[in-house]
């Protein structure tokens, strides 16, 4: 695959990662929290551009924002960093590098190990989100009497049943799209 093609292929999910923080999908019975579709879009670059073209494009993504350009959810800047959520931004980027690792290490074709990738890039997300958004709210924002477990509770009745959904979406988009772009040669790896 040539290079100009990698780059374009990278644009793309930077800009379907700045469509993807737009579109806030409205929780039922929870009028003020929604749920972005920004860790989909991590997962589908991790399982159609692979580990490193994943993360690369993800982390494109994280230094527009960080360098100003209203990228994110709630803008961009570099005071973005001190942000309880900037963790999960980070961890985009680790979550397309995991998923697109575990594809290429597996060779898997099968939506079973598409999913079983998903998961575990849900598990390297909040692994970095969750220690992350406890830093920032005990230590910078203030709040010492905050324990890890209060984040972790907060953070799963509400954002957690969406991205486990998001997981079997995007292990049923990967077994739909990957062999067919695969055989036409538009996305990295073999068919």
């Amino acid at each position: 695959m040539n290079k100009t093609l990698q780059l374009t292929l990278a644009a793309m999910f930077v800009a379907l990662m700045i469509v993807g923080a737009r579109i806030g999908v409205p929780l039922p019975g929870i009028s003020e929290d929604y749920f972005t579709l920004q860790f989909l879009v991590a997962l589908m670059a991790g399982l159609l551009l692979g580990s490193k073209l994943g993360a690369i494009s993800m982390g494109a993504y994280l230094a527009l924002g960080l360098i100003g350009v209203p990228v994110f959810a709630a803008g961009g800047g570099l005071a973005y960093v001190v942000r309880a959520s900037f963790g999960y931004l980070v961890g985009f980027a680790a979550t397309a590098f995991a998923v697109g690792f575990i594809v290429e290490k597996t060779k898997t074709n099968s939506i079973k190990g598409y999913w079983l990738a998903c998961v575990c890039g849900l598990i390297v997300c909040y692994g970095i989100g969750l220690p992350y958004e406890y830093v920032i709210t005990k230590y910078f924002a203030g709040n010492s009497n905050v324990a890890m477990l209060a984040i972790f509770l907060d953070c799963f009745p509400i954002d957690f049943p969406g991205d486990c959904i998001l997981t079997v979406i995007g292990a049923a988009l990967a077994y739909r799209l990957r062999p067919v772009l695969l055989r036409e040669g538009q996305i990295p790896g073999r068919a």
